[in-house]
């Protein structure tokens, strides 16, 4: 009798223990699992990125910078074969000088009074076109061609031959051109011209997309970040000697950037380094503004600490707070003062000067669920799923009151929001 009792004290005990370390259900693994609306915004996102590489309604144009972010699901989505084949004309529209376009287009649909088209060649039915106030279209293809690879597995489109270079000595030579034409020795860093945060707009100027003689030189967090995420790539693609080169360049970037566009003190983003002196902003100082868009990117870049994640995090949740946008996609807090810019953004929260983007809104939210901030991200993405759903679109860009604005279906924001679904469906399954 006592040997039973005994046994049967052990057999509780060990049950005990044992409900002890059993894992517990994670409610919020299972909250992420069983919303419905995730898969609502994935499957409405999968339906538009499924339909060719323009940029979105709105838009007839192929852009690199566009493209990088919706690559990965479109590869999922779309033959492999067509996708290969519109990475490669941006290849054959590479000009002389080895710079790389912003995006190109059919000549038939070339109608937008374009002063400064790019031709070649090799590529007889398009156009391209080019930005050049922004320094991320070279980076931007490399990126996208790391992406492809790493979906499709296919090494092989690095070794195709396009007008007498293969791909990847083209992607060589793009960089080239980034060190000869955009890197200041000085600082150890690419420069562009004065934009809001990744804008495409500068200020000061009525040749709003161009650089010219009255353009201001800049340096700044995300054209250095877009270069390292690039040279990471490259030395993804490359071996011995080539890699080696690669991941040393990019070393040498993230502690530049660090060095000179991070504030120890603010824990934030500095908006701008000014190599030719800074220009003069009245009683405005550019360096209280947060950079959302460029802090995101340098966070991918491995340029933040874990904990400083955390702290530009809440930064942004407050900024939003504060200004009455509806998401971090808020693009710049505080906005620059009115007439800064010219046309509409020249008022504040207008398009890049502190409208709110979900395309860098949903890159901010993929790198706080790489950085273990599950939470914080599955908070943050909620508004911009909701606003999907009530405006049955991926818009380009938001305004004040959440006013849906530009493109209807913006493939940029269908790409970065299906990618963050994905990767908090991903840490749902793993921990659930």
């Amino acid at each position: 009798m006592k040997h039973s009792m005994k046994y049967a004290a052990m057999a509780a005990l060990a049950a005990m223990c044992l409900s002890c370390t059993t894992k517990q259900p994670n409610p919020l693994a299972k909250e992420i699992l069983n919303n419905p609306d995730l898969q609502v915004v994935d499957s409405m996102g999968r339906s538009i990125l499924s339909q060719g590489f323009n940029a979105g309604s709105g838009y007839s144009q192929v852009w690199a910078r566009d493209m990088n972010t919706f690559i990965e699901t479109a590869c999922e989505e779309v033959n492999p074969e067509e996708i290969r084949g519109a990475l490669l004309v941006f290849f054959a529209l590479q000009q002389p000088n080895n710079e790389m376009i912003d995006g190109y287009v059919l000549k038939g649909e070339f109608n937008w009074g374009d002063p400064k088209p790019y031709y070649s060649d090799a590529a007889p039915d398009h156009v391209g076109f080019k930005n050049t106030v922004e320094t991320d279209q070279e980076t931007s293809l490399i990126q996208i061609i790391g992406k492809y690879i790493r979906k499709t597995g296919d090494k092989s489109i690095l070794k195709e031959v396009v007008n007498g270079q293969t791909v990847y000595e083209r992607m060589v030579k793009m960089i080239d051109y980034l060190m000869t034409e955009k890197y200041d020795s000085k600082y150890g860093l690419l420069t562009g011209a004065l934009t809001s945060d990744w804008g495409d707009v500068q200020a000061n100027d009525d040749e709003m997309v161009d650089i010219n003689e009255n353009s201001v030189v800049t340096i700044d967090a995300y054209d250095n970040a877009m270069f390292a995420i690039a040279l990471g790539y490259m030395a993804e693609m490359s071996e011995g000697e080539d890699k080696a080169k690669w991941e040393k360049m990019r070393k040498e970037i993230v502690a530049n950037t660090r060095k000179h566009l991070w504030d120890e003190a603010a824990n934030k983003i500095i908006p701008h380094v000014y190599p030719n002196g800074t220009p003069d902003f009245m009683d405005f100082d550019e360096n209280k503004i947060h950079y959302h868009g460029g802090t995101a990117i340098a966070i991918e870049a491995g340029i933040l600490e874990h904990d400083e994640i955390g702290i530009v995090n809440a930064q942004m949740v407050r900024n939003v707070q504060q200004s009455g946008m509806p998401s971090i996609g808020l693009t710049v807090y505080p906005p620059y003062p009115e007439g800064f810019f010219r046309g509409g953004m020249a008022k504040a929260y207008v398009y890049q000067n502190g409208g709110d983007w979900t395309w860098f809104g949903g890159r901010m939210i993929q790198q706080l669920i790489a950085n273990g901030y599950i939470e914080e991200a599955y908070a943050e993405i909620t508004p911009m799923i909701d606003r999907v759903i009530k405006n049955k679109g991926f818009y380009e860009w938001y305004g004040q009151g959440g006013v849906p604005s530009g493109s209807g279906h913006f493939k940029g924001s269908a790409g970065v929001l299906c990618k963050a679904i994905e990767m908090l469906r991903e840490w749902a399954e793993n921990n659930k």
